[in-house]
Parts: C-alpha cells; sequence; structure tokens
C-alpha cells in the first residue's frame, strides 16, 4: 500500500483528495498498488467533511510517519510550503505539488534535494491546471531541440479580455465580472500584473531549456493598460489581444523570456482561445508546432494533473521519476529588447508626422478616435530601435505583434 498525505485543504486539496477517494479503483488497478489518503494537514476545522478523521495539524506527524510514501503540497507561497517540501524531501517522501511560484523560485534546490535522497519532485499541475504540458516537454518532445515556447497561460486575464473584445466592457468592468464569477481573487493582482503567468512560463522555459530561468530575469506586463480603444484598433487589423508568456532560445544558447500583451493575427490559433481557457505552443526541430489547449485552472482539472504525478511517484517508489533542470544564472536569460518583431503603437501623434518616422507602417482606424491619435503597425524591429524614434511622443499603448 502507498501513503499519501495532503498538505492545505483548499480548492485544489479538496480537488486531490475528491479525485483519489472517487477514482481509487482505478488509480490502483494502474498504479499496481493501493492508494490510500492518510492524512489531510490544515489549520482549520472541517467537522462535516467526509474526510474528517483524516485531518492533522502538526505537519512533524506526517514527516515521522514512515508509512507515508508521498506528499501532496496544496499550501501555495514560497515560505511554508518550502519548509514543508523540504522537511518531506530530506525525509525520504517524494513530493507532488501545484505550486507554481515555489517551483519557479526554488524548483532548481528541491529537484537537486530529490535527487540526492533518491525520491521524485513532481509539478505537473503548476502549469496549466489540468493541461498535460510538463510530460509531454520532458518525455514525449525529448528527442527535438525546442526553439520557442510561447502561449496563454493564465485564464483570468484571457476571460477578462474576452469580455473586452466580445461585450466591449470595460478592463474594470470585465475584472469585476471575473471576481463576482470566481475567476479572479479579491486581489487580483498576480493575475493581471502577468505575475502567474511568469512564474508558468519560467518553469516550461527551465524545462525545455536546461537551465533555471527565475521570475527576476524575465521582464513582465500585465493587462492593467489595454483599453478598449485598443481592443477596436486590433480588431480593425484581424487580430485579437492575447496576454503571453514566450520564451525563444536563441542561436547562442541563451533565452529570451517574457510576458506581455501582444496583437495577435486572426488565423492564429492563439487569438481563438477565449475564456477561461489556456493554450500553449511549442517549436521543436523535428516536431514543429504542436498546441497543447485545455481549462488551466478549477478544482478537479488540476486535481486531476496531481493525482496523475501521485500515481507516476507511486511507480518509482525506491527510485525517482527523472524530471530535471541544470542550475540557473546571469548567462542563461537575454533581453527580450534583441528580439525584433513588429509593433502595435497607438501614440498622441498626428498621422503625418507618425508616417514620417514610420513610413512603412500600416495604419489603423477605428470610429470615435480622439483628435490627433494616431495607431499604427511597425515594420519589424528591436524596441531600443522603437523607443528612439518615439522619443519625445506620447505613447500611449506599446505591443507586440504575433
Amino acid at each position: 500500500m502507498v501513503n499519501v498525505a495532503i498538505l492545505g485543504f483548499g480548492t485544489v486539496g479538496s480537488g486531490v483528495a475528491e479525485v483519489l477517494t472517487k477514482n481509487n479503483a482505478h488509480i490502483g488497478e494502474k498504479v499496481h498498488n493501493a492508494v490510500n489518503l492518510k492524512y489531510i494537514l490544515d489549520v482549520r476545522e472541517f467537522p462535516d467533511s467526509p474526510f474528517a478523521d483524516k485531518f492533522v495539524k502538526d505537519f512533524s506527524v506526517i514527516e515521522n510517519d514512515p508509512e507515508v510514501q508521498i506528499v501532496v503540497e496544496t499550501i501555495g507561497g514560497a515560505r511554508v510550503a518550502k519548509d514543508f517540501t523540504e522537511r518531506s524531501l530530506r525525509a525520504g517522501k517524494s513530493v507532488v505539488t501545484s505550486n507554481k511560484e515555489l517551483v519557479a523560485t526554488c524548483g532548481y534546490d528541491l529537484i537537486e534535494l530529490a535527487k540526492e535522497k533518491n525520491v521524485s519532485y513532481l509539478f505537473e499541475a503548476s502549469v496549466g491546471g489540468g493541461i498535460p504540458i510538463i510530460r509531454p516537454l520532458s518525455q514525449c518532445l525529448a528527442a527535438n531541440e525546442l526553439t520557442e515556447i510561447c502561449g496563454i497561460l493564465n485564464g483570468t486575464t484571457n476571460y477578462i479580455l474576452t469580455r473586452m473584445i466580445r461585450s466591449g466592457i470595460s478592463f474594470e468592468a470585465a475584472l469585476a465580472e471575473a471576481q463576482a464569477k470566481g475567476y479572479a481573487e479579491a486581489d487580483p493582482t498576480a493575475d493581471v500584473e502577468g505575475h502567474d503567468a511568469c512564474r508558468k512560463i519560467c518553469i516550461l522555459s527551465s524545462l525545455a531549456f536546461g537551465r533555471h530561468i527565475y521570475p527576476d530575469q524575465v521582464p513582465t506586463e500585465g493587462i492593467t493598460a489595454v483599453t478598449l480603444a485598443d481592443v477596436a484598433y486590433a480588431e480593425g487589423a484581424g487580430r485579437k489581444i492575447k496576454l503571453l508568456g514566450r520564451a525563444i532560445r536563441r542561436s547562442d544558447g541563451r533565452v529570451c523570456a517574457y510576458v506581455a500583451p501582444h496583437l495577435v493575427e486572426g488565423e492564429n490559433p492563439l487569438a481563438g482561445v477565449e475564456d477561461v481557457f489556456n493554450a500553449i505552443t511549442v517549436k521543436g526541430d523535428a516536431i514543429g508546432d504542436v498546441m497543447f489547449y485545455g481549462r488551466g485552472a478549477g478544482k478537479l482539472p488540476t486535481a486531476s494533473a496531481v493525482v496523475a504525478d501521485v500515481m507516476d511517484a507511486a511507480k518509482h517508489l525506491g527510485s525517482r521519476k527523472y524530471l530535471e533542470w541544470g542550475p540557473g544564472g546571469a548567462d542563461v536569460t537575454a533581453s527580450p529588447d534583441e528580439l525584433e518583431s513588429r509593433w502595435y503603437v497607438r501614440a498622441q501623434v498626428g498621422a503625418e508626422a507618425a508616417k514620417a518616422l514610420f513610413p512603412e507602417a500600416s495604419f489603423l482606424a477605428r470610429p470615435g478616435a480622439s483628435e490627433g491619435e494616431s495607431a499604427f503597425l511597425t515594420a519589424a524591429m528591436k524596441r531600443p530601435e522603437l523607443e528612439e524614434k518615439l522619443r519625445g511622443t506620447q505613447v500611449l499603448s506599446l505591443f507586440r505583434v504575433l
């Protein structure tokens, strides 16, 4: 029998308990061993829970129980969760997590500790909720030299942008709607400022390119500056605004990773990804372009990915599941300012002056545009060159074009 402990009984933790119990017979058949939920750690009381007899409040009970072989960490954050994860690994227990912040900031160190103790540290659910992406990157696409990862990595921001595009409501109104439906937290900063997507692209690019990339190495912009004017100009150009996380491997091996809004061409598959759905495209030298699509969050989709990792860890007891990357460093990344791309510019500048600055630009129109406002798509150029041309101009919006 394989005994499991869950740390945290919030949305994901309760979903994991539900899936482990409901599908217990099926899970046991796949693992060729019985998988038993022994403990749930939470400081709160759950007297009416069907799992009431499994709750403990002292982590050391789990840490010191030799019968517990797998710990599921769904606490979140990078402080208490890190302490409990390290203690679990040192006690010879495999750890499964959905904690994107912890993996993005401490993944390399935790993977090394797991390697030292010959146990597994698995985190499929840390990116894309129930969308399988970590395993495909590490296994199915392992024969490829990967060159780029690009995706819609946050369902909350994608829902907000979808509502702005479809219904013409403001960012503030769309955010309030997302909060009312439970898609956005009371404090939505991590989502709307791009931090959540940043952590996810860090994990994906670390795995794809073999060295740890930290969040502070990834320039990040959110969607708070996107306006209905930008939505209208994009629509007029046959494009949609999407918040994308991108990581591109240069020929010298360094990685340009960033998060920012983009104008995405209507024919691009990412343009059709709406509401709370996520999509991740991966480019490899042998496979070409592949795309992973589905619900990027939610209780049961995320629990599905967590339990799959539990099953993997259970199959590898006494050994470890190979999943790792090398150490980070200043030499791993390069500034995305070095990437050439077309740009969408909305500025308080007359059309003639704008044409003089950008003679090859495609100019956009929208009904009700304010006096003296111009919007256009530039030719391909690097950001420093663009900013030099715009020096002294009041720029209202500036996004890359994909």
